[in-house]
């Protein structure tokens, strides 16, 4: 991390010459410019910059979306003001001489980063800080990006980095080891604390884990995480993918939401599972299914949820228990509540945004949990399942009084159009599966 004394001391030396400003859009990518970093310094830094509004309404290829009120073409699509938050600043160690912030989207209700801020200050009138760790999963490939566009990203083209399951193992995993440790380092010199990385259940499929953090700060190291893979990967000709399902017959990834509570004190909320601890799991499960486009936004996310993939299906919770949507781990100050639904591809302030919204409405209205479930969750019939659909996901989302009350009804109205859009685009395209499946025996 850095301040702004110690950039203008490096830019000085020679040492940075360039400043990428972002912000995530409703994906969850990072969007943004690249500065000269004496140009940053003498006038972003405190004036900030502008963005178009379309950002915040544009479909995955950048094309504007009909429909949204926060941006049109009627309205000219506009500016935005970026704020840089420069708690933020850091060295983007992977690139070369260059440092990185993360900007507030000042006026717009609906930026992501804004949402999560928001559920943050909620927390605060409540006498709580929260706490989190995003767990996040991915798949690796010796395909280059360029190469696995022009092969459109075929399961069977491309080549996973490893040719059998390699959960825990080491040696497979040696195998990797230029892109994992060159990441371990690029991340823990920007800012980013890194625990470990291993190899998951899925070919090639692997895991990097990074400390846990304040509620948005953990969000910011999320996006910088991702950002910091997928350019290492292309710069070493690799890629690698945060698809939650990225073929029928592999393991999908996750990223488990672990958060905890704290009070002004610095003790943990949820030591010795308190009532706040029992209500805020309440309302996580209670809301759960009204959230659940924020956990998964695609309509790629619903292929995960398969039961015995280790992806969560039904809505219980248990101790140290992998088969359950939440699953308490930890003891003492230690104590929190892993979100096992998410999907790799959440927007991460969406979803710790819906996570920490649930459980706080949990603890204001006493919700209690359903009774703790023991053995494998799969099989139980009588536990309500996820959402099955990005369809039906996002119905439960706009119809929720819950949600309009948490994160206000422009918010509730742009992201349900959002979704929509996103389903509308998968229903209207033909897909190779519909080929393979008619094309001579219809």
């Amino acid at each position: 991390m850095q301040t702004l004394e110690e950039l203008a001391t490096a830019v000085a030396n020679g040492e940075i010459d360039t400043v990428v400003a972002g912000f995530t859009d409703p994906y969850g990518r990072l969007c943004g410019k690249r500065f000269d970093a004496g140009f940053f310094l003498d006038t972003v830094a405190e004036a900030g910059t502008h963005g178009c509004t379309y950002l915040l309404t544009v479909d995955m290829e950048l094309e504007p979306v009909a429909g949204y009120r926060f941006a049109s073409w009627d309205q000219g699509f506009g500016d935005v003001h970026l704020v840089p938050d420069l708690t933020t600043l850091r060295r983007a160690d992977w690139l070369d001489a260059t440092a990185i912030v993360i900007c507030d989207v000042e006026g717009a209700a609906i930026a992501p980063r804004t949402i999560l801020t928001e559920q943050a200050a909620r927390l605060a009138a409540h006498g709580y800080a929260a706490k989190a760790a995003t767990e996040l999963e991915y798949y690796l490939f010796r395909t280059p990006y360029e190469e696995a566009a022009r092969m459109g990203y075929q399961a069977d083209r491309v080549q996973p980095a490893g040719w059998y399951l390699e959960d825990y193992q080491l040696l497979q995993g040696a195998r990797t080891e230029p892109f994992h440790a060159a990441v371990r380092r690029h991340l823990n010199r920007s800012g980013v604390p890194v625990e470990s990385t291993k190899g998951e259940w899925g070919l090639g499929q692997h895991e990097l884990n990074i400390r846990y953090a304040d509620l948005v700060e953990m969000a910011d190291r999320h996006v910088v995480y991702k950002q910091c893979l997928k350019e290492t990967a292309d710069r070493q000709g690799l890629s690698l993918t945060f698809m939650a399902k990225y073929a029928t017959d592999r393991a999908g990834s996750g990223c488990h939401l672990h958060v905890s509570l704290w009070r002004p004190d610095g003790t943990n909320a949820f030591a010795g599972e308190s009532e706040a601890f029992r209500w805020f799991l309440g309302g996580c499960i209670a809301h759960a299914p009204e959230v659940m486009a924020l956990f998964a936004p695609t309509v790629n996310s619903y292929k995960r949820y398969v039961d015995g993939s280790w992806a969560p299906t039904r809505l219980a919770w248990s101790h140290d228990n992998r088969t359950a949507g939440f699953r308490v781990v930890g003891h003492g100050p230690s104590l929190r509540i892993e979100c096992r639904i998410p999907g790799a591809d959440c927007n991460p302030y969406l979803a710790l945004a819906g996570m920490v919204a649930s459980g706080l409405d949990g603890i204001v209205n006493s919700i209690e949990p359903p009774m703790e479930f023991t053995g494998d969750v799969y099989a139980a019939a009588e536990v309500d399942r996820v959402p099955r659909s990005l369809r039906e996901a996002t119905d439960l989302f706009e119809a929720s009084a819950f949600a309009k009350a948490a994160f206000g009804a422009d918010v509730v109205e742009h992201y349900t159009h959002f979704f929509r859009t996103e389903q509308a685009a998968f229903d209207a395209a033909v897909t190779d599966w519909e080929r393979r499946r008619y094309f001579e025996r219809i």
